[in-house]
């Protein structure tokens, strides 16, 4: 039985100013990150403390409140001049209805945010008076009014509470201008700074192995703005008024560009944990959490495991024994056999099916660590029950070496527009390793590949254990997806990457279009409906956005 929602409740204005303490301070909480159930019980905590807190943003109302602050910054400042004359006996004395907190009240009138930048900050406000706000209403960082709520008082506005706003270009050329969303921006496969993006890459990558997800993909938006750049970075100069770059991953760059690389990107890369977690994670069918625990068990390759016997489930079997295949590139050639073998398996099933190759593929890439593939049918509901019939299909043609097929899960009236708990979708899919004839390979590089001997490899030979170098065969990853053909669009983007990429969109869609985007579906929480669409592009311009061509979000 799923429980009934609970009404808002609001506190009536009267009453909250009949139990204020601070009536010159009005809190707006910024509830784009910390979701509606933490403002809530923020602002009755504010309330509780005699703070004023702002249910909704007024622009005019907080205009007025800074004009107040400002008199009464002034009337401080005469009375600290006053008092600086007297004796200093006089000074000992507290001077009569005192307000303390008036002298800072001036560098706060209005909001409070959590897990936002100045910028996106500013951007919110400008998005909802249409004036620029930066000069005229500061705005705060969480810690700010959680150390007032201890305090019992508005606290002293140290630097470290103001959330920073990078200054607008004032005509400089030499300053370049970016925007904060990388599905806003080009980001080509080949770019100038690959000799920075690389070391915060470590760095995110460390940050994710030890469950810092915040960390984590704040190395990997500044990143993505370094790869977006027209040119190669050569000083500090280089990156002002750019967005996403965080005090550390400045300092990262700066001592490259001074030093030539950076002592922390060097000792991360040479620590143990960092290598055996990236060997560890390496394994198909092994994340990080799992990786994480054999690491405190003393484990650090797949060769430990097999030495200690460890428990491993059929995916991690798999993964142990073709681990020296898997960890190789993939290259184009490669994937284009693939993509014939899997273009015949669906058309022997399924006439008329239409097969998408996915991925960094889609988007350029000459090589990669596996390969997938997008499948659907023009005619909705033929695609049903696909996958057990394309799979059986390659084990009779002896080219799977592991499959694990789960069937699709999504219902559009069951599962309504909210998000889901996580980012993976839930379309009928098959993660498997496939049996790659070399000679196919061979074949395909020359263009002279033989149909038969892209498709079948060894039909009667069971997948060997010995080195697939010996036996003329590698192992290769790759994913099948399939879509209904309503779905298509929204799965060819959502597949296509990158993956930071992705996570803008949809972070783009729920922030700055109220939006709730899927693999699945695009929802308008605003009209309460689906945004139904047939191409990639018409998803952009729902979004309000330039359409950006697979080959340029590579962020």
């Amino acid at each position: 039985m799923i429980p009934l929602k609970r009404r808002k409740v609001s506190l009536p204005v009267n009453q909250q100013n009949d139990t204020c303490k601070f009536p010159h301070v009005s809190i707006f909480i910024l509830e784009r990150k910390m979701g509606t159930s933490r403002r809530a019980f923020l602002t009755k905590l504010g309330r509780s403390k005699g703070f004023l807190i702002k249910e909704t943003y007024s622009w005019f109302k907080l205009v007025l409140s800074w004009f107040m602050l400002v008199l009464c910054w002034f009337m401080l400042v005469r009375d600290q001049q006053h008092d600086q004359q007297k004796p200093a006996k006089d000074q000992l004395k507290p001077a009569k209805n005192q307000h303390k907190p008036a002298g800072l009240l001036l560098v706060f009138a209005g909001h409070v945010a959590e897990n936002n930048s100045g910028d996106e900050v500013q951007t919110w406000l400008e998005s909802q008076t249409g004036w620029d706000a930066s000069s005229s209403v500061h705005s705060l960082d969480i810690r700010w009014f959680t150390e007032s709520m201890e305090a019992g008082r508005p606290v002293i506005v140290q630097e470290r509470h103001i959330l920073k706003v990078n200054p607008k270009p004032s005509g400089d050329p030499s300053a370049m201008q970016m925007k904060s969303y990388a599905c806003q921006r080009r980001t080509p496969l080949k770019h100038h700074n690959s000799f920075l993006t690389e070391a915060l890459e470590i760095l995110s990558q460390n940050a994710e192995y030890n469950d810092n997800e915040g960390r984590s993909v704040a190395f990997r938006r500044a990143a993505s703005v370094l790869k977006a750049l027209p040119c190669r970075v050569k000083s500090m100069e280089d990156l002002r008024c750019l967005p996403c770059l965080g005090d550390h991953s400045q300092r990262v760059i700066k001592e490259i560009l001074e030093d030539g690389s950076s002592r922390e990107v060097e000792s991360t890369r040479q620590s143990e944990q960092f290598q055996a977690m990236k060997a560890l994670t390496g394994i198909f069918g092994v994340g990080v959490r799992t990786a994480d625990r054999w690491f405190r068990e003393g484990l650090r390759s797949p060769d430990d495991l097999i030495r200690t016997g460890q428990q491993l489930n059929r995916a991690q079997q798999a993964g142990v024994q073709y681990y020296n295949d898997l960890q190789k590139p993939v290259t184009k050639v490669e994937a284009d056999v693939i993509s014939d073998i899997v273009e015949k398996a669906v058309h022997s099933v399924l006439p008329g099916a239409e097969i998408q190759l996915m991925g960094g593929f889609r988007r350029g890439k000459e090589v990669g660590h596996d390969v997938d593939f997008l499948i659907t049918h023009p005619e909705e509901g033929k695609e049903e029950g696909l996958m057990p019939k394309i799979t059986n299909w390659l084990e009779e043609q002896g080219l799977l070496l592991y499959q694990k097929t789960t069937r699709n899960s999504y219902l559009e009236k069951m599962d309504g527009p909210a998000r889901p708990p996580n980012n993976m979708d839930r379309f009928e899919r098959c993660f498997s390793i496939f049996k790659l004839q070399t000679s196919a390979v061979r074949y395909k590089s020359n263009f002279t590949a033989p149909a038969e001997d892209v498709s079948t490899g060894r039909e009667n030979e069971k997948p060997s254990e010995r080195d697939s170098e010996e036996s003329g065969w590698r192992a290769v990853r790759v994913d099948l997806v399939v879509s209904p053909y309503s779905q298509f669009a929204f799965a060819t983007l959502g597949w296509t990457g990158s993956k930071l990429f992705e996570r803008e969109l949809r972070r783009w869609a729920g922030q700055e279009k109220n939006m709730s985007l899927s693999s699945h579906a695009l929802y308008d929480s605003k009209q309460n409906l689906y945004l139904r669409a047939k191409t990639e592009e018409e998803i952009f311009a729902y979004l309000g956005l330039e359409f950006i061509p697979p080959s340029e979000r590579n962020a």
